[in-house]
């Protein structure tokens, strides 16, 4: 919300001299702006979850189907071990093997896992993945997550409707009585925020990718299977197309499949919306007692 404000006021000061003596009285593009998160908040929190699952084809597990019987039955296990509210549950027909946990609460919550993922693991790792996923819910990620999701995009609009003004001729006439001190700061500001809000949105989910991590392996006592889904994951190397960068941090694994997720350098761990999938297995295993280096 705050940053929402910040480029409201930006805008408001370069394109319509708002606080000055000669500007409006109302500082319109921050009042406009401030509504804009607020009603990207009210829709993220209200509807953003079904929002998220229509974009990306999650239906209903079909009970006729032998693996969607027994993802039931393991994501009722974990509630049961996590103490959670039974979520609802939903399948992608996608080969791309991948799961994700969205809402807002425990009582709208709802776990989402690929036809890929259910034909590539066994049971255990399944059942990893899921705990995964039933971590993100307990420890109120999908809140974040979501809310996050629906206000990176609001951002976006706002500094490109502030990029549209600033090549009118008016917008020209402005910028020349701006002190350079605050004209070039605010204009980068407008400029470069979209991706100043993605890199927070991936900080925000590298950290809580491995909280959950640790979370699933308390439920399941068995941070193994978890690990050994990781690596299946990585070796299948098969992106899901349906997922944008707007959704990719509230996967399970990136979904994009980019070269840099294998790296735990300081650009990977700046860019990407999961932690290197090395790293996290080899965590994994330490957790198991199990001491090994993934190259």
């Amino acid at each position: 919300m705050l940053f929402f404000f910040i480029i409201g006021g930006a805008i408001d000061y370069l394109y319509f001299d708002a606080f000055t003596p000669a500007g409006p009285p109302l500082p319109l593009a921050t009042i406009f702006s401030l509504g804009v998160a607020t009603f990207t908040t009210l829709s993220a929190y209200y509807g953003g979850g079904g929002l998220i699952l229509g974009s990306l084809g999650a239906e209903k597990p079909d009970g006729q189907i032998p693996e969607h019987r027994e993802l039931r039955n393991i994501v009722t296990e974990m509630a049961l071990a996590s103490g959670s509210t039974m979520p609802q549950v939903y399948v992608i027909y996608d080969p791309a093997p991948n799961a994700l946990a969205t809402g807002t609460n425990e009582k709208n919550a709802a776990i989402c896992v690929t036809t890929g993922l259910l034909t590539l693991l066994d049971r255990e790792e399944t059942q990893g993945v899921v705990a995964h996923e039933m971590s993100h819910i307990r420890n109120e990620d999908i809140l974040l997550m979501t809310m996050v999701s629906v206000l990176v995009g609001g951002i976006a609009i706002l500094a490109d409707l502030g990029q549209r003004g600033f090549y009118s001729s008016r917008a020209g006439r402005r910028f020349g009585s701006k002190s350079p001190l605050l004209f070039l700061p605010l204009l980068l500001l407008i400029a470069f925020s979209p991706l100043i809000a993605r890199l927070l949105a991936m900080a925000v989910s590298r950290q809580r990718e491995y909280l959950a991590d640790a979370t699933a392996a308390q439920y399941t006592r068995n941070p193994v299977g978890l690990a050994r889904a990781l690596e299946r994951i990585r070796d299948a190397a098969t992106p899901f197309h349906k997922a944008t960068r707007g959704t990719a941090h509230l996967f399970f694994a990136n979904p994009l499949r980019r070269r840099l997720e294998d790296s735990d350098s300081n650009l990977a761990n700046l860019l990407m919306t999961h932690p290197p999938i090395n790293r996290r297995i080899e965590l994994l295993y330490r957790m198991a007692g199990v001491p090994i280096t993934v190259a």
